[in-house]
């Protein structure tokens, strides 16, 4: 083992007790919980030693580093998230390489991947990013569309040839009623998913919680968590 594979490992072996902890907590099956290694600023030789560890799911937040290192790993079965703000001129590259963008939080954006997934011959699945500090009609501080603008964003993506409807993602909010109370959020974000899964059951993900916050997330009920720093240590930023 090279010391980076070992730190690695030991790394995701906390994390994944720290996940099957809170999932005994919350009375969840553990597989119910999808581990997402958000690998933004790391090279892709590290995302090649989380693959030989067994993880499947890696996630970026920058097309300009998503892409090249989507590239050097094209040969692995991983699934790509891309989870950052996306302008809508990156949405053609984008579609080349993701899986499951977790960003969508306007129409715009709905219709600029919806373009690019059909030139790329591609189905992006979409979460719709929730910001629970903005007011309608108005973007969070991190991204993201408020609550009461969810219902129009499902629609433009059902509509839109290429896009799959898959679910709702969310970060804890720094301000507004919600900062400082993650769980509280998560669970808020529990709530709109059930009202979206009403009409549209297959777009059942959520995706909440971060490395300071996944118990919150996965006593809240969400089904994804999207781990860096916890996995990859802290470190300067690449170039």
């Amino acid at each position: 083992m090279t010391d980076r594979r070992t730190e690695l490992a030991e790394n995701l072996a906390r994390v994944e007790e720290r996940i099957a902890s809170a999932c005994a907590a919350a009375g969840r099956k553990r597989e119910e919980v999808t581990l997402i290694v958000v690998t933004k600023t790391y090279p892709a030789s590290d995302v090649r030693l989380l693959y030989e560890l067994g993880v499947r799911h890696v996630a970026e937040n920058k097309d300009q580093e998503a892409a090249p290192k989507a590239a050097a790993c094209s040969d692995l079965s991983l699934t790509w998230h891309f989870v950052g703000q996306l302008q809508t001129n990156k949405a053609r590259s984008v579609a080349v390489y993701a899986d499951i963008v977790q960003s969508v939080d306007r129409p715009k954006l709905v219709r600029a991947l919806s373009a690019a997934a059909v030139r790329a011959e591609r189905e992006l699945g979409c979460l719709i990013q929730v910001a629970l500090d903005a007011e309608s009609g108005r973007q969070g501080d991190r991204g993201g569309v408020a609550p009461g603008d969810i219902g129009e964003l499902a629609a433009a993506v059902d509509g839109a040839p290429g896009l799959r409807l898959d679910g709702l993602m969310t970060v804890a909010p720094l301000e507004g009623p919600y900062a400082g109370r993650q769980q509280a959020a998560f669970e808020r974000l529990m709530e709109i998913s059930s009202r979206l899964r009403a009409d549209r059951p297959a777009a059942n993900m959520v995706s909440a919680g971060m490395s300071a916050d996944l118990e919150q997330a996965v006593a809240a009920g969400a089904t994804h968590v999207r781990v860096g720093t916890a996995v990859l240590g802290v470190r300067p930023r690449l170039g």
